[in-house]
């Protein structure tokens, strides 16, 4: 399961709390988690919290980040790539399904692509939204105003899944059905 998250750890000690329960129920379950590969802020929480529980914990970062994300090499396995497209292009490689816990605007553009690949039938995996005490609130409100105004389908509003308690996100992400869309299809080449 790869988890997007932010590399601070934001100002309520529940986001944190989220990012090790949302670890201890991965652990628990055998699902191996990749991340980011950082070992600051909830990245490096949910990582420890996985490892502690005795979990697997893959890490994909670019080298340009290694040092200021500051790698986490205690991690079952760190990759380090060249760019941040390779990063999310590994991450989703790796994973069966993403998860979003509170973090900024990487968090939100990692979950925000590997939500448009599944709309677009490029994968089937299941995309999850952790909203911890009402985080995002505010983009769930804007996100049903886009479907409200006609430039977001109920069909792929749907396919976001949201929960506030990380063990029962596990659940709905391991019952997950994909929804019948069209296929994306790149052009043959010429």
């Amino acid at each position: 399961m790869c988890v997007f998250c932010g590399a601070n750890e934001g100002s309520d000690p529940a986001y944190a709390e989220a990012a090790r329960d949302l670890a201890a129920a991965l652990a628990s379950a055998g699902v191996r988690l990749v991340t980011g590969g950082g070992r600051v802020g909830l990245m490096g929480v949910v990582a420890d919290a996985a490892l502690a529980a005795g979990g697997e914990v893959v890490g994909v970062i670019p080298q340009a980040l290694l040092a200021r994300e500051m790698g986490h090499t205690g991690l079952t396995r760190l990759e380090v790539v060249e760019t941040m497209h390779e990063r999310k292009a590994r991450m989703a490689d790796l994973s069966d399904g993403f998860v979003a816990l509170p973090g900024g605007v990487g968090t939100l553009e990692e979950l925000f692509e590997v939500w448009t690949w599944a709309q677009l039938g490029v994968h089937e995996k299941p995309c999850g939204l952790v909203n911890v005490r009402g985080y995002y609130d505010p983009l769930l409100a804007f996100l049903d105003h886009s479907a409200s105004e006609g430039f977001l389908r109920d069909r792929t509003r749907k396919m976001l899944i949201v929960e506030t308690d990380p063990r029962r996100m596990l659940e709905r992400l391991s019952a997950y059905e994909p929804p019948e869309v069209r296929r994306w299809v790149e052009p043959a080449a010429t």
